[in-house]
């Protein structure tokens, strides 16, 4: 599954782990590295890029600003959500409306799907 000699897709997450949206730094730094799992940022998974992934939840955390919400971005987005699933790996998917909005909502929901499934 986890494919990590894809170098494009290794040198892309180094990327993105370095110049993550504001979004995905709040959550990082105010909650996800502070729980008592490993949680990966913008980890490769086979042809992919998850933003957020908790290997001993299955469970991959991603945060969706408005290109998300354009038909291909969206299709695509259903595409990759049906591999992962066969994988058995939830995807949690959250807007960065709500993450700005309402952060305590978004964590406790994270916080249930990874400890009390």
């Amino acid at each position: 599954m986890n494919n990590t000699n894809n170098s494009k897709l290794t040198k892309n997450a180094q990327k993105l782990r370095k110049n993550m949206t504001f979004e995905e730094r709040h959550l990082w730094y105010d909650f996800l590295r502070q729980l008592p799992v490993t949680i990966n940022r913008q980890k490769v998974l086979g042809n992919y890029i998850a933003d957020f992934y908790c290997a001993s939840a299955k469970i991959i955390i991603e945060l969706d600003g408005s290109q998300h919400y354009e038909e291909k971005a969206a299709e695509k987005d259903v595409v990759r959500d049906k591999y992962f699933h066969q994988l058995g790996i939830t995807v949690l998917r959250y807007q960065n409306i709500d993450v700005n909005n309402n952060f305590e909502g978004v964590c406790n929901d994270i916080y249930r799907h990874i400890f009390i499934r």
